[in-house]
Parts: C-alpha cells; sequence; structure tokens
C-alpha cells in the first residue's frame, strides 16, 4: 500500500433490516442500532477503518428517510449522499465513485463496507483490508471472501479458480447463489467456495470502467448526473432528480459476476476475519455471549431451567420456565416467538404486517426526530396522544396540518409556541390549542428538556400529514 494513496470509505447504509424485527424497523434499521459493543452497527464499521480512513473521508450513502429521521443526530457527522428511491447497490456505488471523484479530484481507492456487519478479529481485517488496498491500487476489483465455517445455506458463494495462491488473492470464477444444504457441504469440502460478504475494495475509475461496460443502463444516467455536476447544478439536487430513473440492480448481478466469467480483473481475498452480517436472530446468538446453558438474555429477563434461547427485552420483564431452543424478542409494541434455527422466516411476518398495512414494521411506539422524539401513548379512532421531548435549543419545523386539531400541555419545561401570528411562551402545568390547517411552530429556548402531551383530535392522524414550511433541519 502506497502512503500517497488517496483512500475514501464508502459505508452502505439504506437496508431496512427486516429479519431483525421487531427491534429493527424500517425507519430505524439494524444499521443504526447496538446489537453488538457499545456502538451502534454504522458507527462501528466507521472505527474499524479509522486506521486507513479519515472521519471526513467518510462517505454513507443512505435514504433520506433515515438521513432526516430518526438516524439524524448520527448521519449528521458524516458526508451522505441520498439516495431518493432505493436502487439496490450497483446505482448507489456508481454515483458514490462518481462523488468521490468529484469531491476529491482524485482518483481514490474505495472501501465499500456495508454499516450492518459485525468483525470480531480486527488485526486479521487490518491485514485483508491492507492487501485488497494494494491490489486496488494496481487496478483490481477485490472482494473479500469469507472462509465458511459451515455449510451455510444463507450466504450467496463465490469459486475461486484455485486455493493455491502466493499472495492469496485468487480470482473469481464465479458466484453461485444460496445453495441448499448438500450443495454447501460440497462447496466447503472442495475449499474453493467462499461465503460472499459484500465488502469491495477498488479504485472509483476501476469500478465506473466496469460500469460502462456491463450496466449501459445506469452508466447513461450517469453521465447525466455527472454533466449537471459539472454545470454547478448542486450534486445532491442532481441526485435527487436523476437517481431513480437508474435500473434496480445489485452490483453482484449487474457487475461483479460478469467480470468473474470474462477476465481475471477480480479477486477474492479469502478471509478469516469472525466475520456476521447478523442477518437473523440466531446469528445474534451466535455472535453474543451466553450462559454455560447457550441462554442469550438481553434485558429485564428471568429464565428458569431454560437451554439454547434468545430473550431479549427492551421493556417489560420477560419470564421464562423450561423452555428450549426459543427466541422471545419483546418490544413497547410487540413480541416475537419462534424457534431458534428459523428466524430467518422473520421476514415473512414483516411482509404480513407490510400486507395488512400495519405501523408494527415501520416506527417504534417512540420515534427519535433531530428535535427530540415522541412516543404514542394511546391511539383510537378519532384521537391520539403522544408524549413529546424537545432537545434545549430545538424546535420544530413551521407547519400545518389540514386534518387534525392538536392540544398541548406542557408537564416540565417552557415551550415557545406559534400559532398563526400569535407567539407566547407556555409554562409548565400551563397548555394551547392549535386548530386544524392553523400554522404553527414549537420551540424549546430553555437549558432542561422540554417535555408535552400532545392529544390529536381529527379524521386522519397519520405523520405524513405534515405540510413544512421551514425547518432547521432541511426536511422542507
Amino acid at each position: 500500500m502506497s502512503p500517497d494513496t488517496k483512500i475514501n470509505a464508502v459505508i452502505l447504509a439504506g437496508g431496512s433490516g427486516t429479519r431483525l424485527w421487531p427491534l429493527s424497523r424500517l425507519q430505524l434499521p439494524k444499521q443504526f442500532l447496538k446489537l453488538y459493543g457499545d456502538e451502534v452497527l454504522l458507527e462501528a464499521t466507521i472505527s474499524r477503518i479509522s486506521d486507513y480512513v479519515l472521519k471526513n473521508d467518510v462517505l454513507v450513502v443512505t435514504n433520506e428517510q433515515h438521513a432526516k429521521g430518526e438516524a439524524y443526530d448520527m448521519l449528521s457527522a458524516y458526508q451522505t449522499l441520498l439516495e431518493p428511491q432505493g436502487r439496490n447497490t450497483a446505482p448507489a456505488i456508481a454515483v458514490a465513485a462518481a462523488w468521490l471523484q468529484k469531491h476529491s479530484g482524485a482518483d481514490p481507492v474505495m472501501l465499500v463496507l456495508p454499516a450492518d456487519h459485525v468483525i470480531q478479529d480486527q488485526a486479521a481485517f487490518n491485514k485483508v483490508i491492507e492487501q485488497a488496498i494494494a491490489e486496488a491500487e494496481k487496478g483490481a476489483l477485490v472482494t473479500f471472501g469469507i472462509c465458511p465455517t459451515r455449510p451455510d445455506t444463507g450466504f450467496g458463494y463465490i469459486k475461486t479458480a484455485s486455493i493455491e495462491s502466493s499472495n492469496n488473492s485468487l480470482p473469481a470464477e464465479r458466484f453461485v447463489e444460496k445453495p441448499d444444504v448438500t450443495t454447501a457441504e460440497k462447496y466447503l469440502a472442495e475449499g474453493n467456495y467462499f461465503w460472499n460478504s459484500g465488502m469491495f475494495v477498488w479504485k472509483a475509475s476501476s469500478i465506473l470502467k466496469q460500469i460502462e461496460t456491463w450496466l449501459p443502463e445506469v452508466d447513461a444516467v450517469m453521465k447525466q448526473i455527472t454533466a449537471a455536476w459539472d454545470k454547478g447544478e448542486e450534486p445532491q439536487q442532481v441526485v435527487d432528480r436523476l437517481f431513480s430513473s437508474m435500473p434496480n440492480i445489485s452490483i453482484d448481478y449487474g457487475v461483479l459476476e460478469k467480470v468473474a466469467g470474462n477476465s481475471d480483473d477480480l479477486l477474492v481475498i479469502p478471509s478469516n476475519i469472525a466475520w456476521s452480517d447478523i442477518g437473523s436472530w440466531d446469528a445474534v446468538h451466535d455472535i453474543l455471549n451466553k450462559d454455560d446453558a447457550k441462554n442469550l438474555l438481553q434485558g429485564n429477563v428471568l429464565a428458569l431451567d431454560c437451554k439454547n434461547t434468545l430473550i431479549h427485552s427492551s421493556n417489560r420483564l420477560v419470564t421464562a420456565v423450561g423452555v428450549d431452543d426459543l427466541c422471545v424478542v419483546e418490544t413497547a409494541d410487540a413480541i416475537l416467538l419462534t424457534k431458534m434455527g428459523e428466524t430467518q422466516r422473520v421476514r415473512e411476518v414483516v411482509d404480513s404486517l407490510k400486507q395488512q398495512n400495519a405501523q408494527e414494521h415501520i416506527m417504534h411506539l417512540t420515534v427519535k426526530r433531530p428535535w427530540g422524539s415522541y412516543t404514542v401513548l394511546e391511539e383510537f379512532p378519532g384521537y391520539k396522544l403522544k408524549r413529546l421531548t424537545v432537545n434545549p435549543g430545538a424546535k420544530l419545523s413551521l407547519q400545518r396540518h389540514q386534518h387534525r386539531s392538536e392540544h398541548w400541555t406542557v408537564v416540565a419545561g417552557t415551550a415557545t409556541v406559534t400559532c398563526g401570528e400569535k407567539i407566547m411562551e407556555v409554562m409548565t402545568n400551563e397548555s394551547t390549542f392549535i386548530p386544524a390547517k392553523e400554522m404553527h411552530q414549537l420551540e424549546n429556548q430553555g437549558a432542561e428538556p422540554l417535555q408535552m402531551i400532545e392529544v390529536q383530535v381529527g379524521s386522519y392522524l397519520g405523520e405524513d400529514d405534515i405540510e413544512r414550511f421551514d425547518d432547521k433541519y432541511g426536511r422542507v
């Protein structure tokens, strides 16, 4: 690795994390949760590469819903590229590569990493990172092939032409889909099949050249985007306008599988790095510390005579007596019960909730916002009760609602309230009324958190009944 090499990181943080429901939700998926260690997974991913990439050289690719919603605080610390609509990894990586070239004025080596993986062997990871950067400097596309420890049917595999290599970088021969058990056992025995980690290293110019060759539909839109940038248009606004016209396709399927079948430009570095994609509750159970009976107990949990369980409590006391091989995950509004070994099927639950238009797969009862948080206390047809916490110095957007009125009661602190042309101070144990269709704003000018109870009354109480006119957090 040359000391003059410019290195940037592209962190892919747009996933939905459906298999870790009910803890992971659409508006706050697993990459923004603490599932292993003291950091949320996104922050742990960035910390892991801090020896190679400065914080200012990290680009997080995510969606607007996360960046201006529940993940606002953690994402505001980094450069972000916001996808107006999910288009899978190929368009995201293409725009990120061009974005880095424009902003760095160079042709950087890109470390492309999912935001939601766990790597427990940092020293081994550093070694493969350095090897990958050295190969990328020479123009290769590099991916980390995880050395399989079991015949897992939950991962795609990459086959290499040989397991013999003096420098441990193997040309990729082909990608294969998730196998059945018999086929996975065969892969494990042959020794030249590796789990597809979804982690990549390459120069920006190298991947853009391959995208031009194998994905002309993506390349055509990229040329429009870069042309608009060259004319001086604001980069994110150009992405907002053009990104969604790209096809929905992964970098693996759209580019890497084709490169593997036609050249030696794609290298696989076999990686023993204690890796997990934390793709299910079974995976969480595998990587975290358990008691002697293989129970993983998190939160307010009491388990008697249980074996091989995962029991997670976010709020209430959860007790279990004499159960084996059971996964229980409790949150304020949902409880998951499933057998260990079948937690991959949680995705089916989320699919069913989507079909029912249920809110439980979208958000928790307590929802973070850039200004603080709100908790839904009760909801019935025609009215809803919330508890609002507004941080010191924070304020909600200037907004109005078409279908609901709001009654605000301050229980701690002092609220500065704009209602139409009127501005007032509402003290503790005082209240005010916001009529439907009235422009209004709430602010906490104090030094302590503002706590309020909000009662909404109206024919429609959805969160999308908000028309914003001004907002310090860019959500207009």
